[in-house]
C-alpha cells in the first residue's frame, strides 16, 4: 500500500492486489460494499495518518476510487472544512461520500495524460530502472502534444502480458488516465502533434536519461 499527499487536504492511495490478500480481503466483496462501511477503509485512514501525517478526525471525507489494471485500485481521499459536530466513527460514516470508478480497459486504445515532457521522462525512466518490460504490453506506444499537455497511447494491448499490471500501475505516479479514449485519439491525430512514433518509451529512455 502506498501513501502520496498531493496538497495538505487531498491524497492518493495505491492498494494492491496482494495488499487485499493480506488482509484477507475479498476482491468482489471489495467493489460490490460500500467503501465506507468497511473496517479496511478506516485501517486505511489510520495508516494514512501514521505514514504521511493525513488525519480526517472531525473532516468531511470525499473518496474516489478507482480499479486500474491488474485488479489494483486507486483511491483518492479529500477532506473538507472541519466539521466540529463530529467526534465517532459512526457520525463519520455520515460525512463520507464516495465516487466509485472502474477502468475498462480498451484493447484498442488506451490514453494518459502527462502535464509535461519531464514527467513522461520520469515515467520511462521508472520502467527501466525496476527492469519493468513494457516493448510488448502494446502493439504501438505513441506520444503526443496537445494545448502544452503530453499524451500517451497505447494501441492494441496485450491483455495475456504478464508486466501489464506493473506497467499500468507505475503510470498512476505520473499521469491521469483519458476516458474516451477513442474519441480523445482521432482528436490527437487531428489536431495534436505527433512527437515519438512507435515505441515512445523505449525512445525516451534512449535520448532522455
Amino acid at each position: 500500500m502506498r501513501f502520496e499527499k498531493l496538497n495538505d487536504n487531498k491524497i492518493k492511495i495505491i492498494i494492491t492486489d496482494k495488499d487485499l490478500k493480506e488482509k484477507h480481503i475479498d476482491f468482489h466483496s471489495f467493489m460490490a460494499n460500500p467503501i465506507e462501511s468497511q473496517t479496511i477503509f478506516f485501517d486505511i485512514l489510520n495508516e494514512a495518518e501514521k505514514e504521511i501525517g493525513f488525519t480526517t478526525k472531525n473532516y468531511n471525507i470525499k473518496i474516489e476510487a478507482m480499479q486500474i489494471s491488474g485488479g489494483d485500485f486507486v483511491i483518492t481521499v479529500t477532506r473538507s472544512i472541519p466539521d466540529t459536530t463530529v467526534n465517532s466513527k459512526t457520525d463519520i460514516k455520515k460525512k463520507i461520500h464516495v465516487k466509485r470508478k472502474k477502468l475498462e480497459l480498451n484493447t484498442n486504445n488506451l490514453i494518459y495524460c502527462f502535464n509535461n515532457f519531464d514527467d513522461f521522462c520520469e515515467y520511462s525512466n521508472y520502467l527501466s530502472k525496476n527492469n519493468i518490460n513494457f516493448n510488448s504490453v502494446a502493439k504501438n506506444i505513441s506520444l503526443y502534444e496537445y494545448k502544452n499537455t503530453f499524451y500517451l497511447i497505447f494501441s492494441n494491448l496485450n491483455l495475456r502480458n504478464l508486466e501489464l499490471k506493473k506497467v499500468f500501475t507505475a503510470i498512476t505516479e505520473f499521469a491521469t488516465y483519458k476516458n474516451n479514449s477513442d474519441i480523445f485519439k482521432r482528436n490527437l491525430n487531428e489536431n495534436g502533434k505527433l512527437i515519438m512514433k512507435n515505441n515512445a518509451i523505449k525512445t525516451a529512455i534512449e535520448y532522455f536519461k
